[in-house]
């Protein structure tokens, strides 16, 4: 039954796959801290230390996971903050139509608002009863199931509000400004007219 629910071209491997770019970094709680910022309501740029996030609503998730390098996990459960509440507790402007997602060292993706905010997007905290481990993302990553791994930023830091679409770092190296696994949209030179910034 798993293959049905696989997009083309993917495979579900043994286990959960550990792959990202750069060195896992530390977690500190004291220090942590989410920040919400760019074409926010007040203009003003918001942050949530550790006590703070931990206290925003939480949801249960299950969705299966797939990466671009072509494995799929399906039925994962995540538990975390669905980014509606962030958006209730830090309003975007008017005309806000893309977020860029900020992780540790400078990494970051770009989605569109429909994605970011979409039911099954989360803001991850726990994956199957636990914690997060440091390699899958803790303390938070944003868990995109119906988008290529990419998206889904480990040690998320920061939610940038935009009016314009701009690309993220694997976008702006030549990987596909959507990642809808379903398409197969993996690389910019399969990008249709719109589905990019300029």
């Amino acid at each position: 039954m798993e293959e049905t629910r696989l997009p083309p071209g993917q495979y579900v491997p043994r286990g959960l796959p550990v792959i990202h770019y750069g060195r896992v970094p530390p977690f500190k709680p004291g220090s942590w801290d989410l920040k919400v910022f760019g074409a926010t309501a007040s203009g003003e740029e918001h942050a949530f230390g550790w006590d703070d996030f931990t206290r925003l609503p939480r949801v249960t998730r299950v969705a299966d996971f797939h990466c671009v390098t072509k494995f799929s996990v399906p039925g994962l459960h995540w538990d975390g903050v669905p980014p509606s509440a962030l958006v209730d507790a830090a309003p975007p402007g008017p005309g806000v139509r893309h977020v860029m997602v900020w992780a540790e060292y400078g990494y970051s993706a770009n989605l569109r608002w429909s994605d970011f905010t979409a039911p099954d997007t989360l803001l991850a905290t726990h994956l199957d009863g636990e914690p997060l481990s440091p390699d899958h993302g803790a303390p938070v990553r944003l868990v995109v199931p119906h988008l290529y791994g990419w998206k889904s930023v480990k040690w998320v830091r920061a939610i940038e509000y935009l009016l314009e679409d701009r690309r993220g770092f694997w976008e702006d190296r030549g990987y596909h400004n959507v990642a809808d696994p379903w398409r197969e949209q993996r690389y910019s030179y399969q990008e249709e007219p719109g589905e990019g910034p300029p």
